[in-house]
């Protein structure tokens, strides 16, 4: 009998071996580089197997040959954006915000892909139309030098006007550190130190031989910031009379620039479940027109007491009593057919209309024959803990229903309440929906 053709690893070819290398995760692929010295030179290859585990991972994504340039290794941008995929959906800001603004800033964070940087974008809902607003926040990207940068926009003015590939903007921005605190929470911090930084690798410092030992950076390149930084020249001049003064000016110049922060840090922690599950069929973020005909976000979170909805710019509060919320520690649908008081409930009630749903053909009230299922709920005022004495007798206890509809989406109301808030996705396939279109 003779014996089966067998292949080694080595007897394919080349492109071959770089393609099943591909398929491997970096620590595999270290420990595949230590069983011969001639599959090292293979597993150090960046413009092949690094650039295929990169394109493979992120190539529909992001184009992976813009990030940096194209000047930046392909190994460093796998450990790079391995990192900073976390990133990826949605975020709420926690804590009171100490920026000093008359408004306060949306509380949801929403991070995608861009060509060759990552975009977060601060979420609120539109208040003339049944959409979704955002303004932007961060960008996140590479210098050529393999450098991370990353940008603030406090005033959220800069929409679509990023110049180059790095995510430079031609407005006022703040450079910030990003700190990653595990995978759920991270923190926005100004980095004070990045102007001196910058503007000593920028290359484009112009000395004026005006005796004055300063030197003056002005804005308008990609190497410099927006508004005007003054650097003595210690380096040119460190040998001529008076450095040890040039150096101690510089010093306490630096501190007064880092006393002046532009922005005050901000924490995040992400929102995991922010889309719903077949097991889960309520979870993650939806928006909906409230009592006032205002949109509003909402979170609807399991957990191992039931079920509770919140609003989202309540969830770095305390709780209100004014907070439109239900909660329910059953969570189990009753499914159709509905007895008749059930269909009287629903058919009794109306659906909050936006503003503009007068002027849109507006498709509602729904119809009976669109509600799947629905499950039995309680108002925000009878948050009480079975079993403990009074709760029984709680005289804000509000009975009232959540109704399933056979397009995933779902309403809530209340008995004592004549009308169905109706809730819709905020985004879905990792993409925000009902964008405007100037934005």
């Amino acid at each position: 009998m003779a014996e089966p053709n067998l292949n080694s690893f080595s007897d394919f070819p080349e492109d071959v071996q770089f393609c099943i290398l591909s398929f491997l995760s970096p620590t595999e692929i270290a420990n595949f580089s230590c069983t011969s010295k001639r599959y090292a030179p293979l597993c150090q290859s960046d413009s092949k197997l690094w650039h295929s585990l990169c394109h493979r991972r992120w190539g529909s994504k992001t184009q992976i040959n813009k990030w940096g340039n194209g000047q930046i290794s392909y190994k460093l941008l796998y450990k790079t954006l391995n990192k900073w995929e976390n990133l990826i959906g949605f975020w709420r800001r926690c804590g009171q915000s100490q920026q000093k603004e008359t408004v306060r800033p949306p509380s949801l964070v929403f991070f995608e892909w861009g060509s060759s940087f990552l975009s977060g974008w601060r979420v609120s809902p539109s208040q003339n139309a049944y959409s979704v607003t955002k303004s932007p926040f961060l960008w996140i990207s590479i210098s050529p030098e393999g450098e991370i940068v990353n940008y603030l926009d406090p005033e959220g003015q800069n929409k679509n006007k990023l110049f180059g590939e790095l995510g430079y903007l031609d407005m006022d921005v703040v450079p910030v550190n990003v700190n990653f605190i595990g995978d759920s929470h991270f923190s926005v911090e100004e980095n004070v130190n990045f102007a001196y930084k910058r503007s000593l690798s920028s290359g484009n410092l112009k000395g004026e031989d005006n005796g004055e030992d300063i030197v003056r950076v002005e804005s308008g390149s990609p190497g410099s910031l927006p508004e005007t930084f003054e650097i003595y020249q210690y380096y040119a001049n460190r040998m001529s009379p008076g450095a040890d003064r040039a150096i101690r000016r510089q010093r306490r110049r630096e501190k007064e620039k880092q006393g002046k922060k532009r922005w005050e840090t901000e924490h995040f922690l992400k929102i995991v479940d922010s889309s719903p599950t077949p097991d889960r069929p309520l979870q993650g973020l939806w928006k909906g027109i409230c009592e006032d005909r205002k949109l509003e976000f909402y979170l609807v979170a399991y957990d191992e007491f039931g079920i509770s909805c919140r609003r989202v710019g309540d969830l770095s509060e305390h709780r209100s009593s004014s907070t439109p919320v239900f909660w329910t520690s059953d969570p189990t649908f009753m499914e159709a057919p509905f007895p008749t008081e059930e269909e009287y409930i629903y058919d009794s009630r109306i659906h909050i209309q936006p503003p503009e749903a007068a002027n849109l053909d507006w498709k509602f009230p729904l119809e009976n024959d669109v509600v799947s299922r629905i499950m039995y709920i309680n108002s925000s005022y009878d948050l009480v803990i079975l079993g403990v004495e009074g709760a029984s007798v709680n005289p804000w206890r509000v009975e009232g229903r959540v109704w399933q509809y056979r397009n995933g989406t779902f309403g809530f109301g209340f008995l004592r309440d004549h009308f169905i808030v109706d809730l819709n996705h905020i985004a879905k396939n990792g993409c925000l929906l009902d964008i405007p279109v100037d934005l």
